[in-house]
């Protein structure tokens, strides 16, 4: 690969977005296109994007397109990363890598047989309080890890896709919750020590939700995971956290513990009676006390993880395990063994 990289993006709304502005921060990588169905005219103004098409198998047939984002629904995510694999492209896919295992298998080995890289987008792995907090625990400083708990909640979706539990594949389980789960695999996880139990609690969707009724997924959700070498963890996602998105890890170790607060760690604090632009994701006002975010994106750790996928094209290096193929699959895995465990009232083993 040539030390430029050239983007195509499929998709025009918030993970789009993000992801272009995270590529355009670094100057070794061109969006030479992108394809979506709406909003396809203003995103590409707005980041001087000079090819646009409705039909992503039109921008897959292009000669200047190295890499492609796959920004879609979540049902959407197999069909797009199958297409871009034989077409020869490398892919990024959003979380979740898909809706179903299947579907997931068949995404890695079609990446395999085309000889193009899979990425699954795990933006807390490269989160800079995240990253530290692995340093940390590295050196010994806590102990041996006994217990984490990690979360991502806040107060709902407003894409209809993430609404419906068809499209969606689940609720805040797999839309939500699947970023601590793909963190946690990440950090304690891997070959040597895979998730051996997990236990599951949703409610009901629809009618069985606590707030968001017209949402056919859960709008409640958390679980647990055990590993190998015993070490538990505690997961929670769900829609009904006000007052913005409140993502948080705690690592316990038996001779001190970590506490990472990804979204509500600003070091600013800004009182304000009118109001202003943009605090965090999700917050419904800025009135009051806030601490808004100096830099979302950096913050998340999505700056350095497409830079880090671009890394891995022009230095020609599989990625590691928590943002490859296999770690995507292994979320799959994981969240559907919690829906089995949710519904059955049951623990359920496996090797994920």
């Amino acid at each position: 690969m040539k030390d430029r990289v050239r983007v195509g993006i499929l998709g025009s709304k918030f993970a789009a977005d993000f992801h272009a502005a995270c590529y355009k921060r670094d100057p070794r990588v061109e969006i030479r296109a992108a394809a979506a169905i709406d909003n396809l005219e203003p995103y590409a103004r707005k980041w001087n994007i000079p090819y646009t098409c409705a039909d992503y198998h039109d921008l897959l047939k292009r000669d200047d397109v190295d890499l492609v984002s796959v920004c879609l629904p979540n049902y959407l995510h197999y069909d797009a990363v199958m297409a871009a694999a034989r077409a020869g492209k490398h892919v990024v896919c959003e979380k979740p890598l898909a809706t179903e295992i299947a579907h997931a298998e068949e995404m890695i080995a079609c990446c395999a047989q085309n000889n193009v890289k899979l990425f699954y987008a795990e933006d807390w792995c490269f989160a800079p309080a995240l990253v530290r907090a692995r340093e940390i625990t590295r050196q010994g400083a806590i102990g041996d890890v006994l217990y984490v708990k990690a979360k991502e909640v806040h107060n709902g979706t407003h894409s209809p896709f993430a609404k419906n539990i068809v499209t969606c594949g689940g609720g805040c389980l797999i839309h939500l919750a699947i970023h601590p789960i793909g963190w946690v695999l990440h950090a304690l996880g891997g070959p040597d020590n895979p998730v051996v139990e997990v236990t599951g609690k949703v409610n009901g969707g629809g009618a069985g939700n606590y707030v968001h009724r017209d949402n056919s997924g859960e709008d409640w959700s958390l679980g647990v995971m055990k590993f190998k070498n015993g070490i538990h963890a505690f997961i929670e996602g769900n829609y009904i956290t006000v007052g913005g998105m409140d993502d948080k890890v705690e690592i316990y170790g038996s001779q001190g513990l970590i506490k990472a607060d990804l979204t509500f760690g600003s070091p600013l604090q800004v009182y304000s009676r009118t109001g202003y632009d943009y605090a965090v994701e999700k917050a419904d006002n800025t009135l009051g006390w806030t601490r808004p975010a100096v830099d979302e994106f950096t913050n998340l750790g999505y700056v350095s993880e497409l830079r880090y996928f671009v890394d891995c094209l022009v230095e020609n290096t599989q990625p590691m395990f928590g943002v490859d193929g296999k770690a995507g699959l292994a979320c799959i895995q994981i969240v559907r063994a919690m829906y089995q465990s949710a519904a059955q009232g049951i623990t359920v083993c496996g090797n994920w």
